[in-house]
């Protein structure tokens, strides 16, 4: 037995040892989004309609004056041009 050769395919093999792996530090990659201007006007629209009230209660009021005090007339030919209006304009 040759201990010469034995020396030389130890070595050979010392030196494909798998070596320690040190932990890098981690990056974390993070999500990124930006808002289109259409989007950013949307939004504002959308904020202005939110802070209007759904009843406007200053025409109300002065609609319900002129009920009781007898002053609110409506014709019929504005009741009808109301009524097909709005029945064209839903059956698009």
């Amino acid at each position: 037995m040759r201990i010469d050769a034995y020396n030389q395919v130890s070595q050979l093999y010392q030196a494909s040892r798998p070596k320690k792996i040190t932990k890098k530090s981690e990056t974390t990659v993070r999500d990124q989004f930006t808002v289109s201007s259409k989007g950013k006007d949307y939004q504002v629209a959308k904020k202005a309609l939110a802070a209007t009230p759904d009843i406007r209660e200053e025409k109300v009021a002065a609609l319900k004056e002129q009920i009781a005090s007898g002053s609110y007339n409506v014709s019929a030919q504005e009741i009808a041009d109301s009524v097909v209006s709005r029945f064209f304009d839903s059956s698009i």
